[in-house]
């Protein structure tokens, strides 16, 4: 199995690279940020041959077509598309009537365009193989609204109805669609970014069933099922993985 995690060189897509190469995957490790060092710690751990990794844009359609080719060239197959890559944990909460107008083009070039290209790109080699898993990362704030984070809760409605829709286009090619919805997640670049404040971190737990803070490991079998064979006949769900904070 190969796998491409977009921005999968820190926070969640680290671990997400991680977990997937645990489970025998060969990761393309894809960042606009020098994802090397997860590569070797994946190659450490599992052998030469294990994870490369890219520097690129994802909102840019000709570095995507570039780490596609990539991919294919190092791996020869791209069995799974993790569309991790979001502009998140640095956004500031604002009214709408705060929020410029080339910010909320950024979000919706990184956060919509970026998962479009990625599957736009991808889905022709998963096609010639007959299979393939999507797994594009929504938010539990799609679901329940959230004020003052309209930019990054619009782009997350979007890659719900992506979902959706690619589900249908691809299913008749035996490619799975699927939207992992995590919580807000205390993985180190929200922890990092200072921009969630205890308050806000502490209505979200108190918004849960599990009332903790949840944190990258939580999401990772999650990812595995969908990545599998064992999620074969799933697709075009949205799975939520966040305590039980929204009921899908």
């Amino acid at each position: 199995m190969s796998a491409i995690v977009t921005g999968g060189a820190k926070g969640i897509g680290r671990h997400y690279s991680m977990a997937l190469a645990d489970e025998g995957a060969q990761v393309m490790v894809a960042d606009i940020v020098d994802g090397s060092d997860v590569a070797r710690e994946i190659v450490a751990r599992h052998g030469q041959g294990a994870a490369e990794s890219a520097v690129f844009d994802v909102s840019d359609e000709k570095a995507v077509k570039q780490l596609v080719a990539k991919t294919i060239e190092r791996f020869g197959k791209i069995d799974v598309l993790v569309n991790n890559a979001a502009l998140f944990a640095t956004l500031p909460y604002k009214p709408m009537g705060e929020i410029d107008v080339e910010l909320w083009d950024k979000v919706m070039a990184v956060n919509v365009r970026g998962p479009f290209l990625m599957a736009k790109h991808v889905v022709p080699h998963m096609k010639e193989q007959k299979r393939g898993k999507i797994i594009n990362i929504g938010s539990g704030t799609a679901k329940k609204g959230m004020p003052n984070f309209l930019h990054y809760v619009t782009s997350k409605g979007a890659i719900t109805s992506m979902t959706r829709a690619m589900s249908r286009e691809l299913g008749g090619d035996g490619i799975c669609v699927n939207t992992l919805a995590p919580g807000l997640i205390m993985s180190d670049s929200v922890q990092q970014s200072g921009t969630h404040s205890d308050a806000t971190v502490n209505a979200v737990v108190q918004s849960r069933a599990l009332k903790r803070d949840a944190f990258p490991v939580d999401l990772l079998g999650a990812l595995v099922f969908l990545a599998s064979k064992e999620s074969d006949f799933v697709s075009g769900q949205i799975i939520a993985v966040d305590g039980g904070s929204t009921n899908t």
